[in-house]
């Protein structure tokens, strides 16, 4: 350790393209949470929760395929390119690697369409739902690359703009030309919308290389390169997806469809984590590079407190009035609405395990791969560990004491179905708590993004928040419209008044000059 750098700071250049990069991902965030409503609202109310809870699993399928195909490059491609000497042929390397993986993902799964559709009802049309492993992945690689060159506008533009308007329309438009696909028409037409709306820019952006022929040799090498990024990242996924696959096997599909559609909702604030996956990577390579390590032990705690204080704030605006967010998609769907707070709160725990697997994926791969696979092992068993404890308490006739009375302890099927998201809280904050920990040690320096007074803050909105839900049922649109504007307003207060340093300000300060803003003095 005897070279390492201890300049104890990240560069002003460092911080100010996070900066840059948080301003312009938090803006996508805003944007995914408004625009991805009126498809929430149109499947529920339209299709119903049968036909989502189908469409649900059948649509794991396809994003684990997805996945694979990119074989970790969402987050490798940024070291290829800050090793390739033609940045040209290293992303088209990518794009061609990515497309020959998908297709065999997605022969396999057009041959094998009951993969898709567990419950064996397979019609004329669903093989074809196969090949939207294509667009995702293709569009992922095209969004890390632009990321790589600090274009973050082009892939919030796909990602927050173009899909999720995309299929909110389609859906609606499918329901009265094709019911029956309705909802895997829309999700491919808006999934193949992004894929051009990101393979385009980053087809200007880099341009088509000088001399590029598909060389298979060096193709297989990205993708050994990847492997244990891939692992990483397939871990990561189904982390936030083995409980709806759970769920899938142990209930019948309008149970799973509630549960997606909550899962959706709280899918936006994860979204906002994930997407600062590209521009913090290419950051702490560069640090890596020089051997700053205290550089990016801040970088880490930077970026985990921005995230962490705007997926509080989601948390907050889904949980406080969580029937009332629910109720908008359809009465059924009010059901979910404590797998909707488990899951909200889990992203908000799970922030400071992510923020340290973006460090961690470049300096113990192997290691922080061994964690994921454990805590992942951890999560599966807890989950139907969960499930089937309610299912015997239920039907055990146990008695509880209540001011009403005594009453039977009753665990009806939503309530079993909350317990997946229950284990994927505590599984997400124990996997925070062990990267941070493990990072830590390797970096020298505290990594840990939160701060105390997050729990005041919390605490503030709480009580602004629970004061609107106490409103007559008559009144729920005030809890809405009025309610989650106040608690939010009453979070941000005192996270601004008592939590923002300096440094943090810089989210939030456009200075004029040079793309990346230095840090005030």
């Amino acid at each position: 350790m005897s070279n390492r750098t201890t300049s104890g700071a990240a560069s002003p250049d460092d911080m100010g393209t996070l900066a840059k990069g948080g301003r312009t991902n938090i803006g996508g965030f805003a944007i995914r949470l408004v625009s991805r409503m009126p498809f929430l609202f149109a499947a529920g109310r339209l299709y119903g929760p049968d036909a989502v809870g189908r469409y649900a699993i059948a649509v794991v399928v396809i994003e684990f395929g997805a996945l694979i195909a990119t074989l970790g490059l969402k987050r490798g491609l940024a070291l290829a390119l800050a090793k390739g000497k033609d940045e040209a042929c290293t992303v088209w390397d990518a794009m061609l690697l990515a497309t020959l993986v998908s297709l065999a993902a997605g022969g396999l799964l057009f041959a094998l369409p009951e993969l898709m559709y567990p419950d064996g009802v397979v019609t004329r049309f669903d093989p074809w739902f196969a090949w939207t492993i294509l667009p995702i992945a293709l569009s992922d690689v095209a969004v890390a690359a632009l990321s790589y060159r600090r274009n973050f506008r082009a892939a919030v533009t796909a990602r927050a703009i173009i899909e999720p308007w995309t299929i909110s329309i389609a859906v609606l438009a499918y329901y009265y030309v094709a019911r029956a696909e309705g909802l895997t028409l829309a999700y491919m037409t808006a999934l193949v919308a992004a894929m051009v709306a990101s393979v385009v820019p980053m087809a200007r952006e880099f341009g088509w290389p000088r001399g590029w022929r598909p060389h298979p040799g060096r193709v297989a090498a990205m993708a050994r390169l990847n492997a244990p990024l891939a692992g990483a990242e397939t871990i990561e996924w189904g982390t936030r997806n083995v409980d709806r696959f759970i769920l899938g096997m142990v209930f019948e599909p309008k149970i799973v469809g509630i549960y997606y559609m909550a899962q959706q909702i709280s899918s936006v604030p994860q979204k906002l984590k994930s997407s600062f996956d590209p521009i913090l990577g290419p950051v702490i390579t560069q640090s890596l590079a020089k051997n700053d390590r205290a550089a990016i032990a801040q970088q880490v705690r930077q970026v985990g407190f921005w995230i962490m204080s705007f997926q509080a704030i989601a948390a907050l605006m889904g949980s406080i009035p969580g029937e009332a967010v629910m109720g908008l998609i359809g009465p059924q769907f009010v059901a979910g609405t404590a797998a909707l707070g488990f899951l909200l709160w889990g992203e908000v725990l799970a922030t400071q395990g992510a923020v340290s697997e973006a460090a961690l994926v470049y300096m113990a791969r192997h290691r922080n791969l061994a964690i994921s696979v454990g805590m992942l092992l951890f999560q599966i068993a807890l989950s139907f560990a969960l499930i089937f404890a309610m299912r015997w308490l239920d039907r055990s006739g146990w008695m509880i004491w209540l001011p009403s009375g005594w009453t039977k302890l009753s665990f009806p099927p939503n309530y079993q179905a909350a317990g997946p998201a229950v284990a994927l809280m505590l599984s997400l904050t124990l996997t925070s708590l062990i990267k941070a920990g493990v990072l830590r040690r390797m970096l020298g320096a505290p990594v840990m993004a939160w701060r105390w007074s997050f729990l005041a803050a919390i605490a503030a909105s709480v009580v602004v928040g629970t004061l609107f839900t106490l409103l007559p049922k008559r009144f729920e649109w005030v809890e809405l419209v009025v309610g989650e504007p106040a608690l939010v307003g009453a979070f941000l207060f005192v996270v601004w008044r008592w939590s923002f340093k300096p440094e943090d300000r810089t989210l939030f300060a456009k200075l004029p000059g040079a793309g990346a803003e230095p840090l005030p003095a």
